[in-house]
Parts: C-alpha cells; sequence; structure tokens
C-alpha cells in the first residue's frame, strides 16, 4: 500500500482534529506533512508530535515563540503568520484537509489547488465566497475537489459522473437545528445557549449558530451548485431530523441513491482521505432496527428564510454569495458576543445584500474586496441595532 502525505489546514478545529485521528490511527496509510492552526499553538504543538508533522504552522504570529517552545526537542519546521499557513497549503502533498472556518481559509485552500495536489475540502466558505476562483485554480493546475460536508460527500458518493446528463436532481438533508419544532415567536426569544444545544451533531459553534438558523443549508446549497453541474432550482434541501440520510441523488429513470451513515464527521473525512479505496474507521455502524423509523419534511421558509436567501444570492451570481456570507459571518459574531439577537443575524444578511453595490468577484483581490465591503455594511446594521 503507497503512503499518501498529508497536510491539515485549520488542525486544531473539530474537523482538522477528526482529519488528524484517522491520520494518526493508519500510520500505514498516512504521513503528516504539514499542520496549520489560528492560534492555539499548545494544542497545535501536540498534534504536531503526535503526527509526527515535517511543519507545524501557526497563523497568529504572536504565537510563534509559544509554538517553539512547545516543540522543543521536536525536530520540525516551524513558521508563524498568513503566509506560513499559505505555505502549509503549498508544501508537497498528495493531499490538503482545508478546514479552516471563514473566508480565512480561502488563501491556504488557493495554495493547495495552485499546487495540483488533491483537496479535501471542508471549508464551504471558500466555494460560497469564492467558487469561480477556486474551481479555476483547481482546473489550470489539475487538481481535485473532494467535499468533506458530510451532505456533499453523500451526494459525491452516490453521483455518477459519466451518467451527469441523466440527474434529475440532488437533495441535502438537514437536521433542523435546535429551533425546527419551535414556533416563529419562541426562535425570536431565543438565547445563545438554546441556540448552541444542537440536537445532532457536535461543532464548532459558529457552524452550530448557522445550524440554527439554517444559513448552514443555504451555504450548503450554494456549494453544492459549485460542486455539481446543476442549476439551483434542480437542488432540494429536506429536514430529516434522525440526520442518517446524507444526501440523494435522483435520476431519470425514478431511481434514487442515497448515502447513509450514522452522524459522525470521521466518515466524510475518511472517503477524501482514502478515495478512491475506503479505509476502516472506529464510527459506529449503522443499526436500522433499532433507529425504527426515518422522518422527513420540507424547510420552512417564514421561521427559516436563510435557505431562500441563499437561493436568491445565488441566482443573481456574481459576487452576491460572497456578500451572503461574509455578512451572515459578521452577524454570528455579533450573536455570540451578545450583541444582537439571534433574528437579527438573518436580518443584518439581508440588509448587507440590499445595500453592497454589485462588485466583480473574478480574482482573490476582487473577493477580499467584496468580503471587506459585506463586512462593513454589517457592522454599520449592527451598530444601528445596538
Amino acid at each position: 500500500m503507497t503512503v499518501k502525505t498529508v497536510s491539515i489546514l485549520g488542525a486544531t478545529g473539530s474537523v482538522g482534529r477528526a482529519a488528524a485521528d484517522l491520520v494518526i490511527g493508519a500510520p500505514e496509510r498516512f504521513q503528516a506533512e504539514a499542520i496549520a492552526a489560528g492560534s492555539d499553538a499548545e494544542a497545535l504543538a501536540n498534534l504536531g508530535r503526535e503526527l509526527k508533522a515535517r511543519f507545524v504552522a501557526v497563523a497568529d504570529e504572536n504565537r510563534y515563540r509559544d509554538l517553539k517552545n512547545a516543540l522543543s526537542g521536536y525536530k520540525c519546521e516551524i513558521a508563524a503568520g498568513a503566509a506560513a499557513v499559505k505555505e502549509a497549503g503549498q508544501r508537497q502533498a498528495d493531499i490538503a484537509v482545508a478546514a479552516i472556518v471563514g473566508l480565512a481559509g480561502l488563501e491556504s485552500t488557493l495554495a493547495a489547488c495552485m499546487t495540483g495536489k488533491t483537496v479535501a475540502l471542508a471549508n464551504k466558505e471558500a466555494l460560497v465566497s469564492a467558487g469561480d476562483v477556486v474551481k479555476a485554480a483547481a482546473a489550470a493546475n489539475g487538481a481535485q475537489i473532494l467535499p468533506v460536508d458530510s451532505e456533499h460527500s453523500a451526494l459525491f458518493q452516490a453521483y455518477e459522473p459519466e451518467r451527469a446528463h441523466t440527474v434529475e436532481k440532488l437533495t441535502l438533508t438537514a437536521s433542523g437545528g435546535p429551533f425546527w419544532k419551535w414556533s416563529k415567536s419562541q426562535i425570536a426569544n431565543a438565547t445563545l445557549e438554546d441556540a448552541l444545544r444542537h440536537p445532532t451533531w457536535d461543532m464548532g459553534s459558529k457552524i452550530t449558530i448557522d445550524s440554527a438558523t439554517m444559513m448552514n443549508k443555504g451555504l450548503e446549497l450554494i456549494e453544492a451548485a459549485r460542486l455539481f453541474p446543476l442549476p439551483e432550482d434542480r437542488i432540494d434541501v429536506l429536514i430529516h431530523p434522525q440526520s442518517i440520510i446524507h444526501g440523494m441523488v435522483s435520476y431519470r429513470d425514478g431511481s434514487v441513491m442515497a448515502q447513509l451513515g450514522a452522524p459522525d464527521m470521521q466518515t466524510p473525512i475518511a472517503v477524501a482521505l482514502a478515495w478512491p479505496d475506503r479505509m476502516q474507521t472506529p464510527v459506529q455502524r449503522l443499526d436500522l432496527a433499532s433507529i425504527g423509523q426515518l422522518t422527513f419534511d420540507a424547510p420552512d421558509p417564514e421561521r427559516f428564510p436563510s435557505i431562500n436567501l441563499a437561493r436568491q444570492a445565488l441566482r443573481d451570481g456574481g459576487d452576491r454569495p460572497a456578500v451572503l456570507n461574509a455578512s451572515n459571518e459578521v452577524a454570528v459574531a455579533a450573536f455570540l458576543e451578545g450583541r444582537i439577537s439571534f433574528m437579527a443575524i438573518v436580518e443584518t444578511v439581508m440588509e448587507s445584500l440590499a445595500v453592497v453595490p454589485r462588485m466583480h468577484a473574478n480574482t482573490l483581490e476582487q473577493v477580499v474586496e467584496v468580503d471587506r465591503q459585506a463586512r462593513l455594511a454589517a457592522l454599520n446594521h449592527i451598530s444601528s441595532l445596538t
């Protein structure tokens, strides 16, 4: 068996840590080349030792000395700053796990694409905000993008590229988040503690809030449109609280191919790491008899307008998805800090889409400028509320 070299960008986050566990658990398959993270120098150093990584980078330049001290006695290259994280993406590895949250992960994701390696993409914002830029970089350099989001991994596994012309639609499933059964008035009074209490997945705070607003499903819808050659009106969202079916592909003969599995991120990560092979994981095996039943429902656009907001941004095209993403990041951060109410998150996104002028988003620099203006618009709206 040929050993794959792996770089993990965003190594101390939930996805990065899960990827690291899989790499550590299969030394006959993988060798860590580079790891990078934001500011947690101690956790990054510990992970570097566990993985036997050759290159360790922390984005926060002020944590360089902490990282160096924590890695004292361990022989590897150590670096800090945005350029160091980018270098982690550029290192010669067979596959890079791109798991840095938000637009902060875009530059290192692009760097990985430009080296022509396989990119296991967990950073949905890269495709949402800069889909054309990322896809162009991958195509020009022969890089392959493998989705790590559980829903997109499910579609990837069920989708048959050689029969793409026979696909009728794609269906993303959603747990519904913590507020699926709540009334609109109850949601209006939701607290931070309420919003962080996800019924199924154990994730970071930002994506957990996105799940509560269902903006995560809107972002995933845009990402699916970037990954698969289908228009927005042929990509559906279906509420499935058990989170057992992660995605479905419907074909013109009436067949529906679905991917099922326990709700554990190690499965889609393992699919990407081992592709086109399959690898052993410690994930709990699916026992449908004990589950008993699987239920489904249509999204409620009145209580959860985020999905239709994302659909409109995708239809409008250009810079609109980038505005949607950036303003949402700012609004979620403000909610996590207790500065705005839960309902004000989507309100801030809607206001930003209304006031930010249309711009080009065909280069990294243009995407960064769109992102800047959208964040400013969101901050201005939040200031008006507080």
